[in-house]
C-alpha cells in the first residue's frame, strides 16, 4: 500500500470521525501529500469543518478544497433574509467593533468588508456567519488597521513561536512594517497553520504570507 493510499484512508477516517461533517458525498484524492476534496455538503459550516478535519491528519502537506454547498429546499432563504440575520448576529458578537463590518449577499454568498483593529476580529466576523442557514460561502475582505509602531513585530513573533509547544526551530520570520513573511519547514499542515495564526496575533500585523513547507 503506497503512502498516498494510506493518507487517503486516514483522511477518510478523520472525516468519518468528525461529528459535524456528513462525509457521504465528499470525495478524497491524495497525491504527494496534497489532498483534494470534492463533492457536496448541505451547509457552509460542514464545508469549513471538513477542511479543518483534513488539516489535522498527519502527512497532509496541502489541501485543495473543491466541495460545493448544496442547500436543500427546506433551508433556502432570500439574500435579504441572510443579510438581516448576518447583521443581527454581528451586532450581538461582543468581540467585533460595532458598525465597522459591511455585508453583501448574492445568491447566498456573503462578502464582508470594513476595517478592524485586530486580526482575530477579522476571523471572528467570518466564523460567526458560517453557521447561518442559507449561506453558501463567505469571502472575508475585512482589513486590519495599520499600527503606527510595527518595528518589533519580527522579534515578538519569534518569541511567541518559541514559547509554543510545537517545534518551530526551522521557521524563519521577516517583517516589513506590518507585512510578515514566514518561510522554512514544519512537520505537519497543522503546525503550518499554527505558525500562521501566531504571526497574526502580533500587534501591528496587517498581512501574513505563509511560505512554510511541510516536510
Amino acid at each position: 500500500m503506497n503512502n498516498d493510499h494510506k493518507l487517503k484512508e486516514a483522511v477518510l477516517a478523520e472525516l468519518d470521525w468528525e461529528p459535524s461533517v456528513t462525509a457521504d458525498h465528499i470525495g478524497v484524492t491524495a497525491e504527494g501529500g496534497v489532498i483534494t476534496l470534492t463533492g457536496h455538503v448541505n451547509s457552509y459550516w460542514q464545508k469549513s469543518a471538513a477542511e479543518r478535519a483534513v488539516g489535522r491528519v498527519q502527512g497532509v502537506r496541502a489541501i485543495a478544497e473543491e466541495i460545493e454547498v448544496s442547500l436543500s429546499g427546506s433551508v433556502l432563504h432570500t439574500d435579504e433574509d441572510i443579510a438581516k440575520a448576518a447583521l443581527h448576529r454581528l451586532a450581538w458578537d461582543a468581540s467585533i467593533p460595532k458598525d465597522v463590518v459591511k455585508i453583501k449577499v448574492e445568491k447566498g454568498f456573503v462578502t464582508l468588508t470594513g476595517e478592524v483593529p485586530w486580526h482575530y476580529q477579522h476571523d471572528e466576523a467570518a466564523r460567526t456567519l458560517r453557521t447561518l442557514e442559507g449561506v453558501t460561502g463567505v469571502t472575508n475582505q475585512i482589513k486590519v488597521k495599520h499600527q503606527p509602531d510595527t518595528g518589533r513585530i519580527e522579534s515578538e513573533i519569534n518569541k511567541a513561536l518559541h514559547r509554543s509547544m510545537w517545534a518551530y526551530d526551522h521557521v524563519e520570520v521577516s517583517a516589513n512594517e506590518g507585512k510578515v513573511h514566514l518561510t522554512g519547514k514544519v512537520e505537519s499542515w497543522q503546525d503550518r497553520r499554527m505558525a500562521w495564526a501566531t504571526a497574526w496575533r502580533a500587534s501591528g500585523t496587517t498581512s501574513v504570507k505563509n511560505d512554510i513547507r511541510v516536510k
